[in-house]
């Protein structure tokens, strides 16, 4: 389960929403699990949440829990934006984009002053979800960006003109600490860190968390850690089990409630290039990814 600052909208992003606890439900480390309602629709949009998708492992599901999120959150009423970070481009392709026919990318909007966000937004094919595509000319971005002047915050640059026109925008990390990295958590009033149940996944979490840690006293002092979101779950092994265990002993309530699967049809979506909420939308997956983005939404509304 899950949760996701001044930042979000705040409240236009995500509107009042109670909770209310059922005794009988726990979640994968026995605590308490509140039932989260579907939060209200916004009366208005924006200024938008940035919540950056990070963890420098690869394979723990950042791509499928940007894209599935932000289609969850659509769902409710939220704009959303996927900013696609990565120069693999996955978020990219995940949602219908090719990123081999892009004129322009985010590259074009870190590296030239004379593009917008808004010249390169595309939409999606999910009411209300947007994308700001990536492709492999954002490899470049990290050398070329050595040498500007307050390199570390030219992608909060990019994003300000447009916060207005969302709820929240997701910030799709690639797989390291470096400087794309640092921009995105500069960047960000929020990160969300997937963790692939498995232990190794787990060894690296303290090396991201003294990342963040740094960002927020050197750079960004309102960044926040939403949330810690088990992914690839399986609560058949005692690994998984012990593994969230060990990151609810270590981080107590920073660990979401809601957990995300092991399943084929998370793979299978990204294939149809398509959310799992739009691919199989009565699917276990989808019904977490929804409950994911009720549960940052009443954590939003709780602080």
């Amino acid at each position: 389960m899950t949760d996701v600052s001044d930042a979000l909208g705040n409240d236009a992003l995500f509107a009042p929403a109670a909770t209310v606890t059922r005794p009988e439900a726990r979640d994968a480390v026995g605590r308490e699990l509140p039932e989260f309602p579907d939060p209200a629709p916004p009366t208005q949009h924006g200024p938008a949440r940035i919540v950056a998708m990070c963890n420098q492992k690869g394979g723990v599901g950042k791509t499928t829990t940007t894209i599935n999120l932000g289609a969850a959150l659509a769902e409710y009423g939220r704009r959303v934006l996927l900013v696609d970070f990565d120069p693999q481009g996955a978020a990219s392709v995940g949602v219908g984009v090719n990123p081999h026919e892009l004129e322009l990318s985010v590259y074009n909007l870190l590296m030239d002053r004379t593009v917008q966000a808004t010249d390169v937004i595309l939409p999606t094919a999910i009411e209300n979800l947007d994308v700001l595509p990536a492709n492999i000319d954002l490899s470049a971005a990290e050398v070329q960006l050595v040498g500007e002047v307050a390199r570390e915050s030219v992608l909060a640059r990019g994003l300000r003109p447009i916060l207005d026109q969302y709820d929240v925008i997701l910030v799709d990390c690639q797989p390291s600490l470096g400087l794309l990295t640092v921009n995105a958590l500069t960047a960000a009033h929020g990160v969300l860190i997937p963790l692939e149940c498995e232990f190794f996944a787990l060894r690296g979490v303290a090396l991201l968390v003294e990342t963040i840690e740094k960002v927020r006293d050197r750079l960004n002092p309102g960044l926040e850690i939403d949330g810690i979101l088990p992914t690839m779950f399986d609560s058949r092994t005692l690994h998984s089990r012990e593994v969230v265990a060990r990151v609810h002993e270590a981080f107590g309530n920073t660990l979401l409630h809601t957990v995300i699967g092991r399943t084929v049809k998370f793979p299978d979506a990204s294939v149809a290039a398509e959310p799992i909420t739009a691919y199989a939308p009565t699917h276990p997956g989808a019904l977490a990814y929804r409950q994911l983005a009720r549960e940052l939404v009443a954590r939003a509304d709780g602080r």
